[in-house]
């Protein structure tokens, strides 16, 4: 059998830089753990458009398309802040969510006891958090028609449509439920069905899937006052469902619950292919830093988590994941810290390539 294949699209920024750390943990799984990948790389976002005129070139979205798993770094700069809209690194990576059918984004939101005091609320508020967002991810406003900018009378309107289909419900619903399955049994879903028809039917087919998984606690709330929860009592929620927009807005809130943004990871996933793996793309949640790009300062930590999420949810290898999340849990509660996670006067941070280093170390211990 051959090994299974993943794409490498380390992109702009700090992209290339925590990708590079990656590759030295797939590395360390392929010569100890006997985890051969046949890894391949190419081009997306800026750098793709240097190269190509577009964010995402055919022969990439190809190569995604039949690829088992897609690491990606980051995309954009402001190197590309004029180009048309059509063309801006961002919609390379939109292109890849779409037409992959990447529906369901699982964005965990974990605060390592190490970083509790890193969090901008109080460390007792945090401490031991394990959320999971499932964000609904090709459909909503995001994707809806009509959209654009038009001409109405004497002055220009800005137009973006909220839809979204029983059935675009449903899968994601689905994959909240099945996540909450193996976790805490409980599933909070949020909308805005006091205002919007779209909410009433997210609402209203949340509901009917339920009744598929009797096991799981469903509760709904609005999405506005799960803002507020989010920041007030985080650790009441096990499994939040929502959709694009709104999984946009709420997972950040979350991110920086932990503390840093350099510390999370994403997984985007799709239908099964034929060998069973879900099309999968894997993504810390951070942009490309192009401020610090280069510099040797971003924490490679929410990438090499990334992969983490592939070996369990691509590659049925939840052993190995944890054993991966274990070494960076061990790296940080010994003191190990990049830049954006310095509190104490005094300490020195290490590059991106030393906590790669660390973290490989640290694998070595678990031997």
């Amino acid at each position: 059998m051959s090994n299974p294949s993943l794409l490498i699209l380390p992109g702009d920024g700090i992209g290339p830089e925590v990708m590079a750390e990656v590759r030295k943990i797939i590395t360390w799984f392929g010569d100890n753990r006997g985890l051969q990948f046949d890894v391949s790389e190419d081009l997306v976002g800026g750098a793709a458009y240097d190269a190509h005129g577009a964010p995402l070139s055919d022969e990439t979205m190809a190569k995604a398309q039949e690829a088992d798993a897609v690491l990606l770094g980051a995309v954009g700069g402001p190197k590309y802040d004029d180009l048309d809209f059509s063309l801006k690194p961002e919609r390379g990576l939109l292109r890849l969510r779409k037409e992959m059918d990447l529906y369901s984004n699982l964005r965990p939101a974990q605060c390592f006891d190490a970083l509790a005091d890193f969090s901008s609320l109080k460390k007792d508020i945090v401490a031991g958090l394990d959320i999971m967002i499932v964000r609904e991810l090709t459909s909503g406003v995001y994707f809806g028609e009509p959209r654009g900018i038009f001409e109405e009378g004497n002055e220009r309107v800005g137009i973006n449509t909220q839809r979204y289909t029983e059935s675009e419900i449903e899968r994601a619903a689905r994959s909240a439920f099945e996540l909450a399955m193996r976790r805490g049994k409980k599933v909070c879903s949020m909308e805005k069905a006091n205002v919007m028809e779209s909410g009433i039917l997210w609402r209203e087919v949340v509901t009917r899937v339920h009744a598929d998984y009797p096991e799981v606690e469903l509760s709904h709330m609005y999405a506005d006052n799960g803002a507020m929860q989010l920041v007030r009592a985080p650790k009441q929620f096990d499994v939040i469902l929502t959709d694009n927009l709104f999984g946009d807005i709420l997972s950040d809130c979350a991110a920086m619950l932990t503390g840093s943004l350099g510390m999370l990871p994403s997984a985007s996933l799709g239908a099964p292919m034929a060998n069973g793996r879900p099309k999968a793309l894997y993504e810390p949640v951070h942009g490309s830093a192009p401020d610090i790009a280069g510099e040797g300062k971003a924490n490679p930590i929410a990438c090499i988590l990334s992969f983490a999420m592939a070996l369990r949810y691509s590659f049925d290898n939840g052993a190995e994941a944890d054993r991966l999340e274990a070494a960076i849990e061990k790296v940080l509660a010994d003191g190990a810290r990049t830049g954006d996670l310095l509190g104490e006067e005094g300490v020195t941070p290490l590059s991106t390539s030393e906590m790669g280093d660390t973290i490989v170390a640290a694998l070595n211990d678990s031997l």
